[in-house]
């Protein structure tokens, strides 16, 4: 692991928020198209160009929403579920009811976001999706990888409450968990190689352990005899997925859709699993590894701003060129929360 030094040199965390915007806004045009019909349209996936006008999806604006709550939650303290449940509450809920959510949201964020704000005063454990794995908690818990001064339980409460607020199912707290883990670790150096042993070990160490002070009662909404049986049914779906995973990796295969190997990316622990597929086979090639991931059956908006988050923590802000990432729709404030995150 890296010392705190490199890492700010490298902007970590501005690599990660430009990379996931730019995986979003390279993907957002494909995600509902098979191979065939993207090849078709934009070329050999290699030399897929950054659409003009390079428009993010709810993914880049969910997330977002996440850094602006964490922010407000940081200003009056340390982190901790009473600071940042309002502002998570307020940010999804304007989302919900912004000009710009018209950019094929997930049902469950919407279905989710639209009890939030029915009842302001409704324990937010009851508006929770406890049935829905759905990629939408996971997709937009990046900024809990990169800001700083968070101790390790205070960013795996987070990061697990932020999913929890619309995809209360077990595995979409634990895929959120163990995504903002995986940006934190390559933000501060690990070897990619390593990063599957260090997730899987991870998801070990945790798969027992219910958040009490992080998630209340949710665990109660879900009708599992136990906390512990509820949260621990998320961490094997994730280790599950991290098997096919690291199968995958063992005799990558470029060219072919990574859905085929590791998922569609629909659900939240095959899109980590699908995005660390496409950033492990390229780790140090990030336009490559975006291409890859933007060109799939499955949900390719995801998967790529996941793969792109993924090379930017680990390369740095200097993995992605400024014609590209100038372009990017939300531009500027993707780069103050960067620089005040690598400050």
């Amino acid at each position: 692991m890296s010392s705190p030094t490199r890492t700010a040199a490298k902007q970590a965390a501005t690599g990660t928020l430009i990379g996931l915007a730019l995986g979003d806004a390279l993907g957002f045009p494909t995600e509902f198209d098979d191979v065939p019909s993207i090849l078709g349209r934009c070329g050999p996936w290699r030399e897929m160009a950054l659409p003009e006008p390079a428009y993010i999806s709810d993914d880049t604006q969910m997330t977002l929403a996440v850094a602006r709550a964490v922010r407000t939650a940081m200003d009056g303290g340390p982190l901790t579920a009473e600071r940042l449940t309002g502002p998570l509450r307020r940010e999804f809920t304007d989302w919900y009811h912004s000009p710009d959510n018209n950019r094929a949201p997930g049902r469950t964020c919407l279905t989710a976001c639209q009890l939030l704000d029915r009842d302001p005063d409704r324990p937010w454990q009851q508006s929770s999706q406890t049935g829905s794995k759905g990629c939408g908690a996971n997709m937009r818990v990046a900024p809990l990888g990169i800001v700083p001064g968070l101790g390790d339980d205070q960013r795996a409460g987070a990061a697990q409450l932020q999913a929890a607020l619309t995809h209360g199912h077990p595995t979409g707290l634990a895929a959120a968990d163990l995504t903002a883990h995986a940006v934190r670790l390559l933000a501060h150096g690990a070897d990619p190689r390593g990063l599957p042993g260090l997730l899987r070990s991870y998801a070990y160490e945790n798969r027992g352990r219910y958040r009490h002070d992080w998630l209340g009662d949710l665990w109660t909404h879900a009708h599992d005899a136990t906390p512990e049986a509820f949260i621990t049914r998320g961490w094997d779906d994730c280790l599950a997925a991290l098997d096919r995973l690291t199968a995958a990796l063992r005799t990558p295969e470029p060219e072919l859709d990574p859905c085929l190997a590791a998922g569609d990316g629909w659900i939240a622990e095959e899109a980590l699993a699908t995005a660390l597929l496409c950033f492990l086979t390229f780790p140090e090639e990030p336009l490559t590894a975006l291409r890859r991931a933007a060109c799939t059956r499955g949900d390719s908006d995801s998967i790529a701003c996941l793969a792109g988050a993924f090379a930017g923590a680990h390369l740095g802000a200097d993995a992605w060129p400024g014609e590209w990432a100038d372009r990017v729709e939300r531009h500027s404030e993707l780069m103050s929360f960067g620089a005040l995150w690598d400050a």
